[in-house]
């Protein structure tokens, strides 16, 4: 008798439908269909609170790009090129970072990626040569990795990990440093903020970048807001800068859109589409009676 083909009806088909019955029982089309079956299974405690978030963040994940995570130029924390060892040392040890853009003359022109591993190995062997070791910089650094801000983050993981590369220096559509993006910000698009036991607990919310211009964490609260810029920004009804901003817009923003509050533009430095993070503050010269347009009010 020659063998019959495995029934479909068998405890394991069976099992499979069933399971695709009730977690699938329609052909999913679309994201948020798929959000939905999500939803509901968190609601029905299939699974955690905790891993909807994730699945969440994973199905957004392939829309966000590299300028949505990025370190504006502003904020990179870079080494000069002609650096010396214990000034390297000592910026570490007060940035805090485990890799540094290293530029030339200005930060258009990066020209390496240093690991601090690299400085401390090369510390130690000087100490056992009893520091007779010459030091030069270019010796230590790696070649940056480049990559425009259009670039896809899904498409920047899987090149990190190809590449087994931690940092990238971000290109704009000119050719000129936007910023640097690390394996940790694409992560934390995932999973939420990473901290380290070296990361310091109190982030710098406001940096000055020139005298009428500074970046602000859209988390900072208006009451800090408040004291660096002298204004008087209520918060009855939002706690944070971000939270006004928005408020302000009506609509979650979106990177380069531009908010006018009182003396002040609010230029979107850095958002993604569930949170803002990062805006360009730029006093203003006219007075808050002056027209929208910057012209002065007509007289009466």
């Amino acid at each position: 008798m020659e063998d019959e083909p495995p029934s479909t009806d068998s405890p394991r088909g069976s099992l499979l439908q069933r399971l695709k019955q009730r977690i699938c029982p329609c052909e999913i089309r679309s994201v948020d269909q798929m959000k939905s079956l999500v939803r509901q299974a968190t609601e029905t405690e299939v699974f955690p609170v905790s891993t909807g978030g994730l699945i969440d963040s994973v199905l957004d994940f392939h829309d966000l790009r590299v300028r949505d995570v990025m370190v504006p130029r502003g904020q990179m924390d870079v080494i000069e090129e002609g650096t010396t060892l214990p000034e390297l040392l000592s910026a570490a040890i007060e940035t805090g970072h485990s890799r540094y853009p290293v530029i030339r003359t200005n930060r258009d022109e990066v020209i390496g990626i240093l690991l601090v591993k690299e400085l401390l190995r090369f510390f130690a062997n000087s100490q056992e040569a009893g520091g007779e070791s010459s030091f030069d910089l270019l010796d230590l650094v790696r070649t940056p990795m480049f990559v425009p801000e259009s670039k896809r983050l899904d498409a920047l993981l899987a090149e990190f990990r190809l590449t087994r590369t931690h940092m990238a220096i971000v290109l704009d559509e000119f050719g000129g440093v936007a910023g640097l993006v690390t394996i940790e910000d694409v992560l934390e698009e995932i999973v939420g903020d990473i901290d380290d036991e070296f990361d310091v607990e109190e982030r710098v919310n406001i940096r000055q970048q020139a005298p009428r211009r500074h970046t602000v964490r859209a988390l900072t609260p208006i009451g800090e807001f408040n004291e660096v810029f002298d204004t008087d920004f209520s918060d009855d009804e939002y706690d944070t800068i971000g939270g006004l901003v928005s408020n302000t817009l009506g609509h979650l923003p979106r990177r380069g859109e531009v908010a006018r509050l009182g003396e002040y533009e609010f230029k979107v430095l850095g958002a993604d589409r569930r949170r803002l993070h990062l805006l360009l503050v730029t006093k203003l010269d006219f007075e808050p009676s002056e027209e929208a347009d910057g012209s002065p009010a007509e007289e009466t």
